[in-house]
This record gives C-alpha cells, sequence and structure tokens, in this order.
C-alpha cells in the first residue's frame, strides 16, 4: 500500500497576501479558493511539478501563524531556483553547501519556513 503526503497545512495570517506571494513571487499555482462560509476558508496552492499542494485559509488548521517549519521542496537546479525567488522579490539564502545536498532557504510573510533541495549526484 501507497502513503502519499499530498497536503500540508500553512498557517497564515492574510490569505490574500499569502495567495499573492506564493503565487506571483514563488511561482506556485492556485488550485482552489472556496469560501465555504464566514468561517472557512479553503485555499489550495501547488508547486511547480510537484504532487503535493499546500492548503492555507481560515478555519483551516490550529497552527499559530508562522509556526510552520522546514517544509523541503527537491529541485533540480538549487541556482536556478534561488535565482527564480529573487526575481521574484523573495529575499532568500545564499546556496547552502552540504555533503546532502545544495539547500536555499525562504520565509512566507507570516515565517512559515521553506528549504529547497539539489539532490547529490549520485554515484
Amino acid at each position: 500500500m501507497d502513503w502519499k503526503i499530498e497536503l500540508i497545512a500553512v498557517p497564515v495570517t492574510d490569505v490574500d497576501r499569502a495567495i499573492d506571494f506564493y503565487t506571483n513571487r514563488v511561482g506556485f499555482a492556485l488550485d482552489s479558493d472556496h469560501r465555504v462560509s464566514d468561517e472557512l476558508r479553503f485555499v489550495q496552492l501547488t508547486p511547480p511539478g510537484s504532487a503535493c499542494s499546500i492548503a492555507m485559509g481560515t478555519g483551516i488548521t490550529e497552527m499559530a501563524p508562522g509556526s510552520q517549519k522546514g517544509i523541503q521542496i527537491v529541485v533540480s537546479d538549487a541556482d536556478a531556483a534561488r535565482a527564480q525567488l529573487i526575481d521574484g522579490g523573495v529575499l532568500a539564502s545564499d546556496v547552502d553547501e552540504q555533503p546532502w545536498g545544495r539547500f536555499v532557504y525562504f520565509d512566507d510573510p507570516d515565517g512559515n519556513s521553506w528549504a529547497l533541495q539539489e539532490l547529490p549526484q549520485r554515484t
């Protein structure tokens, strides 16, 4: 039996600001934005090429905005991913070279933190 992670909640204070950040600055696709009621708004966004999406909105999670730390995305080229973030106006770290990969880090406007990892070449 396969177990697949397909959705991760990302707590934010301003849903519209977060949608703008993730779509226009980072490059995620806006899959859905449904306001079910005044207490429930469900937004789903997906990184390019990913089988896993993020969810945000109102009434989605009890986590405090900014408390989601260390979501990791695998990219084919850390330098190109960093350049894309910088071009989008995102404050991104320099590429961090480690034996287990090359990493770029950034935070969303609420302080939720992300790591982009370029996997090392297999020998």
